[in-house]
């Protein structure tokens, strides 16, 4: 009889697991002054200090990049209650008839039919929460469009941890070269290093490139507040991958190169894909996969079609942090956060990046 007792159990992590001492100052306020000229931790096997500019030589013919060509949206809206308190809101979603989903930060959350005034001279008219899991998100109607209202009065969704107030370079700054589907309140960040030049050197050098959607939403940002993270429910984002992407990620394979993922946003777009179809989503693609995906990868998950991750550097206790730790392995990145740490790396959406290789 086997004795159950006796078989190898999975390891429970904790959130101090993923915790680290993190400098206030090695937090970047804002982007290099050149993209490609960010910092780049090569920590595929021992730690090298290069420069983002020296990726093409770091690939090899045959490779593939995979990028999230999602837009920034100018989600952030301020304006006032009837009363004249202020109220801010980050919107999170356009749905039809001129409505949003939205955070709102006010002192006194509005009543269902109040109408926001906001700046620029439209209204917002709440109409109640949205059914969320967090229960966070208000519905809103605005008397306009709502994308062109953002486009013309919104200001760029910065990151909590960046202190200072949007202006014209973060408009050009936070987002990538490449941005083609407005939806995302947040960058896919490992992808700002990438300038126009380097893309051309990587095209030269026979590095191929492919595209995927995935709307960051604010929950990116969300923290984890349970020590078991296994209990943390994650936030829903919405993705498409199409065919084409997932025909030059079989043909990548197929002719013995590696899938290059570029940040950890394609990541979850790409496992969704594996998860919800398998196998034969690469074995003759005929079809786009797309919808909301709300997937959590902490260590132990099994990466179906990914050899190499580019990324940024994360929060501590973030869920961002444990799908890295879930890729490379958790001794990896803990040795390469330390070793950024002490060189002086910069950290997080607009700091520089890491390349790592899937853990064995």
């Amino acid at each position: 009889m086997h004795d159950s007792s006796l078989s190898p159990r999975p390891r429970q992590w904790s959130l101090a697991d993923f915790d680290f001492d993190l400098p206030e100052q090695l937090i970047a306020q804002h982007p290099s002054a050149v993209r490609s000229a960010s910092r780049l931790l090569d920590a595929r096997g021992v730690l090298h200090d290069r420069v983002f500019s020296e990726l093409p030589e770091l690939l090899r013919e045959g490779d593939l990049l995979v990028f999230n060509d999602t837009r920034v949206i100018k989600a952030r809206l301020f304006g006032a209650k009837p009363s004249g308190g202020a109220v801010e809101l980050l919107v999170e979603r356009v749905l039809d008839g001129h409505e949003v989903i939205a955070h709102m930060r006010a002192s006194r959350k509005p009543a269902p039919g109040t109408r926001l005034a906001m700046h620029g001279g439209f209204e917002a008219e709440v109409l109640g929460r949205w059914p969320d899991a967090a229960g966070a998100l208000f519905r809103l109607r605005l008397s306009g469009e709502p994308h062109a209202l953002m486009q013309r009065h919104g200001h760029v969704p910065l990151p909590p941890y960046i202190t200072h107030a949007d202006d014209a370079d973060d408009e050009r700054r936070y987002q990538t070269v490449f941005a083609r589907v407005p939806g995302s309140v947040a960058a896919p960040t490992a992808a700002l290093h990438f300038d126009q030049a380097l893309l051309e050197r990587l095209r030269e050098r026979g590095v191929r490139s492919a595209s995927l959607t995935l709307h960051v939403g604010a929950g990116t940002f969300q923290p984890v507040k349970v020590d078991d993270p296994a209990l943390h429910h994650m936030h829903s984002e919405r993705f498409e991958v199409p065919t084409g992407t997932l025909q030059a990620i079989a043909d990548t394979r197929a002719a013995g190169g590696r899938v290059v993922a570029v940040g950890t946003t394609t990541v979850r777009a790409l496992e969704s894909v594996a998860r919800d179809a398998g196998p034969q989503a690469l074995r003759a693609p005929t079809r786009d996969w797309s919808g909301e995906t709300d997937i959590f990868i902490t260590p132990g998950h099994r990466f179906a079609w990914i050899d190499v991750l580019l990324t940024n550097f994360h929060l501590p206790r973030s869920t961002l942090l444990m799908l890295v730790s879930a890729f490379a392995g958790m001794h990896t990145v803990r040795e390469a956060y330390a070793h950024a740490v002490k060189q002086s790396y910069r950290f997080f959406s607009y700091g520089d990046a890491m390349l790592l290789r899937r853990a064995r």
